[in-house]
């Protein structure tokens, strides 16, 4: 096991957050959702690694929850957001290179005559609804339940702060099932202005799903039929599945698509793209944030589709995912556990079987953190294109000792009660 350094400093970091941030820590990293050994506070990353506020070192394979896709750090993308950055960034309007990216951004995704750039998934999602309803002039929204559409009140998993009225006119639908999907069409009925779907099922806590392909094709063509809008949100998986939108591979064209995480390799933009007929509509919605035309991030992002086309680190990540699921299976088994890998290999899930309050997740999890691998517990994870062979087959050997230590405490392990809590409020 690699040798870990004190969490000290993270501690006092923790101790001083708790007086000056409500809950000393919110969202995403909140200390209830993940191991209590887990560090809050980081201090710097490269490549593929970060390291925490006491120097420890990891292996990310969570990539800043998506993010990071070429690399903390990487030397071209990072050179053109500082040679912008000194030439300008924040202005009375946005730099030049706003066009620039949004024709780089038409001529890759072949659904798109025009892109809409905002900072957060959560913007791109909302500003989807909004044209939707602009364009169509109804109110409905078919959502799957359990899909995480960002955190404004209309899609938050966690409803305290909301109202139920912040949730009208939404119907829903479970992922890849028909009927309950054609139960939520009949109920939207005339008022449908738009359904929501992610790329495929990547929701928190179960096993992961592709999409079947009848059921991408009812989507699409029941937003046909009723003149509603086919919004693909891509924030999470775009340009991980595909160079182009993830549903292009299907032969499936959405409407609207939403990007956000690695568009800019870690930089903060995301983005909305949109098909010729709902370009009036995106004109007539008002839309903006003081940052949105911040010029550095996007120099960035157009650095990043440079990279995404000339370079096969897509097929790179294919590669990495198959011999990371295989050399985990492997281990696994020699373990004697039942360890589910879900998902598309580039974007791994991993469960336990017969674990239903995730306590051997938990416990797995914790162990890797300790040997120098940082997973997640419940949600998928990423790989990036930094990474290498020898970084996954360094992760499979520190999973042959976290499986070895998670069966010497199976007999004494217990539930995690932030967990309960969260599974009991979505």
């Amino acid at each position: 096991m690699t040798s870990r350094l004190p969490r000290t400093v993270d501690q006092q970091l923790r101790a001083r957050a708790a007086r000056v941030i409500p809950g000393g820590m919110y969202g995403h990293m909140s200390t209830a959702l993940l191991p209590s050994n887990y560090p809050q506070f980081f201090s710097r990353a490269q490549g593929a690694h970060v390291w925490d506020a006491d120097g420890n070192r990891y292996l990310d394979l969570m990539c800043a929850f998506g993010p990071n896709l070429f690399g903390y750090g990487h030397e071209t993308i990072d050179s053109a957001f500082r040679d912008q950055l000194d030439r300008g960034d924040l202005a009375p309007g946005p730099g030049t290179l706003m066009v620039d990216l949004a024709e780089q951004f038409v001529s890759m995704v072949s659904h798109a005559a025009w892109a809409m750039f905002c900072k957060n998934g959560t913007d791109a999602t909302t500003m989807a609804l909004m044209v939707a309803r602009a364009h169509t002039g109804r109110r409905a929204l078919i959502r799957c339940t359990g899909s995480y559409h960002g955190s404004a009140p209309w899609c938050t998993p966690i409803l305290s702060g909301t109202i139920p009225e912040d949730r009208t006119h939404q119907f829903s639908c479970n992922y890849n099932d028909l009927a309950s999907f054609e139960a939520a069409l009949n109920a939207a009925g005339d008022d449908l202005a738009a359904i929501i779907v992610a790329p495929y099922r990547h929701d928190a806590f179960r096993d992961q799903a592709s999409v079947e392909l009848a059921f991408a094709r009812r989507v699409r063509a029941a937003c046909s039929e009723r003149g509603a809008v086919l919004i693909l949100d891509e924030v999470r998986a775009g340009l991980r599945l595909a160079r182009d939108s993830s549903w292009a591979t299907l032969g499936m064209q959405p409407d609207l698509t939403c990007w956000g995480k690695s568009i800019a390799n870690g930089h903060p933009l995301s983005a909305l793209l949109g098909s010729e007929r709902f370009r009036d509509a995106a004109a007539g919605i008002y839309v903006t944030g003081s940052y949105w035309y911040a010029a550095a991030p996007m120099a960035a992002a157009l650095e990043t589709l440079r990279v995404v086309r000339e370079s096969d680190y897509l097929e790179h990540l294919e590669r990495l995912g198959e011999r990371l699921r295989k050399g985990l299976a492997a281990v696994a088994s020699r373990q004697g556990f039942g360890f589910r890998q879900t998902g598309p290999v580039q974007m791994p899930l991993f469960m336990f079987d017969d674990d239903p309050d995730l306590r051997q997740g938990f416990c797995w999890s914790s162990e890797m953190l300790e040997r120098g691998v940082y997973v997640h517990p419940w949600h998928n994870m990423f790989l990036c294109a930094a990474m290498t062979e020898e970084d996954v087959d360094f992760t499979i050997q520190a999973a042959e000792g976290a499986f070895a230590a998670l069966k010497s405490r199976l007999a004494t392990l217990e539930p995690h009660g932030g967990i309960k809590t969260l599974m009991s409020a979505r």
